[in-house]
C-alpha cells in the first residue's frame, strides 16, 4: 500500500525540482533582425506591477528584475516581409522553428541553457507561424508560455481608439500587411467591445527594416550611383513608384549619398533610389496619405500601429514626418488636413506585449527566485558558408535571389547561429542601440567583445 504513496511523492519532489530548475532558466527574445530589441527594452524597463502580488501598479522595481535573456535576431534570413510576396510562407515558418529549436535547446558548443519561455517579437513571425511556434513549444516542452506581438498592440490600439475615433493606421512589413494579421485582430477587438466598425489603413514598409538594418538589396552606405541590385522604391519600380509629381512633398534628405539618381545630359533625374532610413520613412508615410486621399476616407488618420519592431528606432522620425505632412499647404488649403488629425497617437507594441510577457510568467510561476541570473545572450543567424551552393552578397549575406529562391523541406543547414559580435553588426547600429535603447545596450556591452 506504501508504494504508490512513495511512488507519488518521489514524482512530485521530481517536479518541484524541475520547476525549481526551469525557473533558473533565461526569457528567449525572437525577431527576425535586431528590431526585436525595441522588445526586450520594453521588456527590462517595464514597472507596471508589483513584484510581490503580481497587482497591476509600479512600485519602483522592474518587472523581470533579476530575469536573464537570451535574444535571436534571424538576420541571414530577414526580411521575413518578402516571404509571402513570392509564395514562400512554408519556407519562412522553417526558418522560424529553427530558431525555436535553438533557442529552447541547450548548447555546450555556446554554453547556453534553453529558455524557460518565448516571447515572439516578430509581428510578420507572429502572423505566420504563431500558431506553429505554439504547437512546437508544447511538444518540445508541456506548459512552455508563447508571447506574440500583434495581440498587444491591436489592445493599445482600441483603448486610444475608444475615447479617440478616427481611422487606424497599420504601418508594418509588406508580409504583416499581406497576413491581414492586424486588421483582422482590430475587427475582432473592435466587436467585441461593442465598438463600430473601425477605419483602417494600411502602408508595407518595403525597405525600412531592412535599411534600418543595413540589408545591402536596400542600403549601401558606399554607394554612388544607382545600381541594379536595389530592391526599394524608385522612379522606375512599378510596384513601389516615386512619384516625380510628390518630390516636393516627400521632401526627401539629398544630404551625402542617402538618395542617388542617374542624370541625363540636362541634369534631369532618369531614375532615384533611396539609401537612408528617414527617406523611406518619407516615402511610406506620403504613399499612405495618398491612399486615403483617392480611397477618400472619411475619418482621419489619427493612429498609428508602430506594426514592426525595428519602426519604433524610427519613432522621432515618423511624429515629425506626420507634423511636416499636416502642414503641407494646396492651393489656399491643406492637402492632408481631410485625411490626417493634428496629432496622430504612435502605438509601440512593445510595452503591451512586456505586461503580457510578464503576466504569463506568473501564471506559470516562473519568476527566478532571486539571486545573481545567468548572463544575458545575444545570438545572431549568419551564413553558413559550409554549404557550398550558398550565394553571397558583396556585404556576404545572402543575395536576394538565393535567399527567396530555396525551398523548403530540403533540410539544408542554411544558417549558423553565433553570438553577436562588431563584425556582424555594425559599429552604427550598436551606436543606435545606446542612444535609442540604453538599458538594453548595457547588457549588450559584456555580451559583445569590444563594444565601449
Amino acid at each position: 500500500m506504501t508504494r504508490p504513496f512513495r511512488t507519488a511523492s518521489f514524482l512530485l519532489t521530481c517536479a518541484l525540482a524541475l520547476t525549481a530548475q526551469t525557473r533558473e532558466l533565461p526569457i528567449g527574445v525572437f525577431d527576425s533582425g535586431t528590431g526585436g530589441l525595441t522588445v526586450l527594452q520594453a521588456i527590462v524597463t517595464l514597472d507596471a506591477f508589483h513584484n510581490a502580488t503580481g497587482a497591476p501598479g509600479a512600485d519602483g522595481t522592474p518587472d523581470f528584475a533579476g530575469e536573464s535573456f537570451q535574444y535571436m535576431a534571424d538576420q541571414a534570413n530577414m526580411p521575413y516581409g518578402n516571404y509571402a510576396a513570392v509564395n514562400k510562407t512554408d519556407l519562412l515558418k522553417e526558418n522560424i522553428l529553427r530558431c525555436m529549436e535553438f533557442l529552447t535547446s541547450p548548447s555546450t558548443e555556446r554554453s547556453k541553457p534553453p529558455v524557460k519561455m518565448l516571447v515572439i517579437g516578430c509581428n510578420t513571425a507572429t502572423a505566420y507561424a504563431l500558431e506553429d511556434i505554439s504547437a512546437f513549444a508544447a511538444k518540445k516542452k508541456r506548459g512552455m508560455p508563447v508571447v506574440g506581438v500583434i495581440n498587444a498592440g491591436v489592445k493599445a490600439a482600441m483603448e486610444f481608439q475608444r475615447k479617440n475615433p478616427g481611422t487606424i493606421g497599420v504601418f508594418a512589413t509588406a508580409g504583416t500587411v499581406a497576413s491581414n494579421g492586424y486588421p483582422n485582430a482590430i475587427r475582432a477587438a473592435a466587436k467585441a467591445q461593442g465598438m463600430p466598425e473601425p477605419s483602417i489603413v494600411s502602408q508595407g514598409g518595403v525597405g525600412l527594416a531592412e535599411s534600418i538594418d543595413r540589408d545591402w538589396s536596400y542600403i549601401s552606405d558606399t554607394l554612388t550611383a544607382v545600381r541594379k541590385e536595389y530592391k526599394g522604391p524608385s522612379l522606375r519600380n512599378d510596384r513601389l513608384p516615386i512619384d516625380p509629381a510628390l518630390l516636393g512633398i516627400y521632401n526627401f534628405s539629398a544630404e551625402k549619398n542617402r538618395i542617388v539618381c542617374e542624370f541625363d545630359p540636362n541634369g534631369n533625374c532618369l531614375e532615384l533610389q533611396l539609401n537612408d532610413p528617414a527617406n523611406y520613412v518619407r516615402y511610406h508615410l506620403v504613399t499612405l496619405l495618398e491612399t486615403m486621399r483617392r480611397e477618400r476616407y472619411t475619418r482621419p488618420l489619427n493612429t498609428l500601429l508602430l506594426a514592426c519592431t525595428h519602426y519604433p528606432y524610427m519613432r522621432d522620425t515618423i511624429a515629425a514626418v506626420l507634423t511636416e505632412l499636416y502642414g503641407v499647404r494646396e492651393g489656399d488649403g491643406y492637402r492632408y488636413r481631410g485625411v490626417l488629425a493634428p496629432h496622430v497617437e504612435l502605438i509601440d507594441p512593445a510595452v503591451e506585449t512586456a505586461k503580457e510577457a510578464y503576466l504569463e510568467m506568473r501564471a506559470r510561476t516562473l519568476q527566478r527566485p532571486g539571486g545573481a541570473p545567468s548572463p544575458d545572450r545575444f545570438f545572431i543567424s549568419v551564413p553558413n558558408t559550409a554549404l557550398k551552393e550558398v550565394q553571397l552578397q558583396p556585404d556576404g549575406w545572402f543575395t536576394y535571389e538565393y535567399k527567396y529562391g530555396r525551398k523548403s523541406g530540403e533540410k539544408k543547414s542554411y544558417v549558423r547561429y553565433v553570438p553577436f559580435d562588431t563584425v556582424n553588426v555594425s559599429a552604427d547600429t550598436y551606436e543606435r542601440f545606446s542612444r535609442a535603447i540604453p538599458e538594453v545596450y548595457a547588457r549588450l556591452v559584456p555580451a559583445v567583445k569590444g563594444l565601449p
